[in-house]
């Protein structure tokens, strides 16, 4: 085998470890041990990258952390996640369905419902829970802004309080306030920075032909860990590779694209959709294009906080 054959046997064999098909995957019913013996609790959990709040952390399944982990969770109708905290931040972004979810402080939780493409920023240390208040399932995608979370601190579980109080994220006397960018409660106040409505976000549009609404960082929640965003990608539009100083995931919501990278001259791409993750490592030259007859939909997860967008040139076709 020649050396040529043999480099562009290793990209290939490195690109397909990073690209991860959701028609290959299966969810996990129990990541969560500490929801055993809790029917109301019950959740399962599709690991990507990392392992996310499950102590699962050997998954050979899964791609390496750096950064932040990224998985999806399904949630049946009446099921919750008891309220819970974190050393650092968790972003819930909704797939499917509708998803309430809920802020904790002395007693008083304020809530969120949140719908397909709306996203919340869980703030460091701050106590929240999650409900399927609907009448159909919730999948959604969680990111947890470091590589190995801690596990997280249960405020009210109901093993502790018992299943109405848990239920009810800790809601004392019917304390239950709505999220409120002027409302009396400070907590109202300060959850409305952290969610992030797709339908009220900009779109902006790149000189290579696709949108971006930002959801973390400059114009979406507060900076965090990591910076995320949607891009809007329409039928024929693609970008030339580019690198970044950290790793970069894509999230397929709609649509499907063709994802790439370029080594020296060496190109390796394939076509993902829906619910399919691709990550870009720090250093690794990548690129996205949209063959199909219809716009395609990415949420896009990039290892820093920091500004500093590429140049983004528009692919040129040929």
């Amino acid at each position: 085998m020649s050396a040529t054959i043999e480099k562009a046997t290793t990209v290939a064999d490195d690109f397909n470890r990073h690209l991860q098909k959701f028609a290959n995957k299966t969810f996990d019913w129990d990541a969560f041990p500490s929801n055993r013996g809790f029917p109301d609790l019950e959740r399962a959990q599709m690991r990507f990258i990392g392992s996310g709040g499950s102590p699962k952390v050997n998954d050979t399944q899964t791609l390496k952390p750096e950064h932040f982990t990224l998985s999806l969770l399904y949630k049946h109708p009446g099921k919750y996640a008891a309220c819970h905290a974190h050393e650092i931040e968790e972003a819930f972004l909704v797939l499917d369905g509708v998803l309430t979810v809920g802020w904790e402080d002395n007693g008083v939780v304020v809530e969120a419902p949140l719908g397909p493409k709306d996203m919340i920023l869980n703030a460091r240390d701050v106590p929240h829970g999650f409900r399927n208040a609907g009448v159909t399932p919730v999948t959604m995608s969680v990111m947890v802004g470091v590589g190995k979370p801690l596990p997280p601190r249960y405020v009210y579980h109901p093993k502790d309080v018992g299943d109405e109080l848990a239920m009810r994220f800790g809601a004392r006397d019917g304390q239950v306030l709505p999220v409120d960018a002027s409302g009396a409660h400070p907590l109202q106040r300060l959850m409305a920075h952290y969610v992030v409505r797709y339908d009220d976000q900009p779109l902006h549009w790149t000189p290579a032909g696709f949108g971006r609404k930002i959801y973390v960082g400059e114009g979406g929640a507060p900076p965090s860990t990591a910076r995320k965003e949607m891009f809007v990608v329409p039928a024929g539009v693609g970008v030339q590779p580019y690198t970044r100083d950290c790793e970069e995931a894509w999230l397929v919501l709609e649509g499907h694209v063709t994802v790439g990278w370029d080594d020296n001259g060496t190109t390796i791409e394939k076509q993902i959709g829906p619910k399919d993750v691709f990550v870009s490592p720090a250093g690794r030259a990548h690129y996205f294009r949209n063959d199909d007859v219809s716009p395609a939909t990415l949420f896009v997860v990039i290892g820093t906080p920091l500004p500093g967008d590429p140049d983004y040139k528009a692919a040129t076709r040929s």
